[in-house]
């Protein structure tokens, strides 16, 4: 009969020893036999009538080995389940040896495996945490700004005989040309599509007045700044080192001017189609609501951000490291070479983390009973496609082309698991909202972008992130 023993080698790391008896294989090995000569396709021989020591000679030694493995495999597995071994992916065999399998002469095997097992940790009291929960606060030039941007987006655009002012969009085609103003044989030569107030305050008064099919130099590096300045010299394909001491000749290819909409009761009709904006004051208010709206959802993330470090950072849990990194040398795809050690120790902090926070979010799942039905991932799948076709008003939800579009993607296997996955992050961080004792504290928007800029640089530098399960 098999035996398997266990020894402790490191905290959480152990080696499980499997002995198997001829008893154990043999009789299973002999039936694979026969079984195998029945089916065996051999030229010469008719189907079911190859002499057993034939199949013997040539299949014996792999028909052998693959039913001692199976054994072993089973035992292990057995074993884990009836000791209750909770443990990190799966048992990895220290020395397989299968030299010692010789189907001539049968006999009593020894297989050694290491198993890492899942610690057992505290969970920190979310009830005793303080994380800040920002409200930004809406100003009147926050509103003016959305009714400008608005205002433009749905005007008609005008084509003027020439520019007047830091309003006219210009189309462009930026050609490279040296110090001298002469063009560069094969240099950049780009179409774009730029506002007058994107170039810097010292260029913008020399090109009123210009028109469609003149041109004007310009110094790359000076001609614009901020934002405008890197988007720029993206779409030229340049990085901030190459494209400083650049020139180029500015071709205007077309002059237009957005005629902006009119604040009138059409065109809040065209924004909110349900009616109930009337006038600019309603306007405003509606505006209001939908940009707190907006933020509301942006501090909401900011608060599970701070949930997400307070989880991780709180809580302490010890990895049988050695196995761990065993284990990470073998995960590197089918047919590819094991990982280096140089591989294990650059990527093991970020391992550790991910593997953490899975740990982490398992308890939390478990001990709090998160669930994700079926009709929470139909809804994902509905909301979605509205935020596709760019919002729910006027959709009707239980149109059948909706309904057979939700069907289509709950037989689509992966995106019901991500889904499932990304529903239950988001539940368990909607449950430990309700936890903690959050503080409110209103801020600006500047300072609220400053700050969130701030974690987004700290987050990159510490690689961490939300939803990974590796080593389950």
């Amino acid at each position: 009969m098999a035996t398997v023993t266990q020894q402790e080698i490191a905290p959480l790391h152990k080696h499980l020893s499997v002995t198997i008896n001829k008893e154990d294989y043999l009789p299973q090995f002999e039936k694979s036999l026969k079984d195998y000569s029945k089916k065996a396709n051999i030229p010469g021989f008719r189907k079911g009538m190859v002499p057993a020591g034939l199949i013997r000679k040539m299949y014996g030694n792999s028909l052998f080995v693959d039913e001692v493995l199976k054994i072993v495999d089973r035992e292990v597995y057995n074993y884990l389940q009836a000791e209750k071994l909770d443990i990190f992916a799966q048992p990895l065999p220290v020395d397989m040896n299968l030299s010692q399998l010789n189907v001539a002469q049968p006999d009593n095997y020894n297989f050694t495996f290491e198993i890492g097992m899942k610690p057992d940790f505290q969970l920190p009291d979310l009830g005793q945490e303080a994380p800040k929960r920002y409200v930004v606060e809406v100003t009147d030039a926050m509103i003016d700004e959305e009714i400008e941007r608005l205002r433009s987006r749905y005007g008609n655009m005008t084509e003027p005989e020439s520019v007047t002012g830091d309003d006219n969009v210009l189309n462009v085609t930026f050609i490279e040309i040296d110090a001298s103003g002469n063009e560069i044989e094969g240099g950049i030569r780009k179409d774009n599509s730029v506002l007058v107030s994107y170039f810097t305050e010292s260029i913008r008064p020399t090109l009123i007045g210009k028109k469609k099919d003149e041109s004007f130099d310009i110094h790359l590096g000076s001609a614009f700044e901020g934002k405008e300045r890197a988007a720029i010299f993206e779409d030229l394909g340049l990085d901030e080192a190459t494209a400083n001491d650049r020139h180029f000749r500015v071709l205007i290819t077309k002059v237009g001017l957005v005629e902006k909409k009119e604040l009138n009761e059409e065109f809040f009709a065209q924004l909110f189609p349900n009616g109930d904006v009337k006038t600019e004051e309603e306007f405003r208010n509606k505006l209001r609501e939908e940009i707190s709206k907006q933020w509301e959802a942006e501090t909401r993330n900011q608060l599970h951000h701070s949930i997400y470090h307070i989880l991780l950072d709180k809580t302490s849990i010890d990895f049988p490291v050695e196995f761990l990194k065993r284990w990470m040398k073998t995960q590197n795809g089918e047919g590819q070479p094991a990982k280096t050690d140089e591989q294990v120790e650059a990527e093991f902090p970020n391992f550790i983390n991910q593997l953490k926070w899975s740990l982490i979010t398992e308890k939390l799942i478990e001990q709090n009973n998160i669930q994700v039905q079926q009709d929470d991932i139909r809804q994902f799948a509905k909301e979605q496609l509205f935020g596709y076709m760019g919002g729910t008003a006027a959709l009707d939800e239980e149109a059948d082309w909706v309904r057979d579009y939700v069907d289509r993607m709950m037989k689509d296997r992966k995106y019901v698991e991500d889904a499932y996955n990304r529903l239950q992050t988001q539940k368990l961080f909607e449950w430990a909202e309700t936890q903690v004792a959050a503080q409110e504290a209103t801020i600006s928007r500047d300072e609220f972008i400053a700050m969130s800029q701030q974690h987004q640089h700290e987050h990159h530098a510490h690689e961490h992130d939300h939803d990974h399960d590796h080593a389950h």
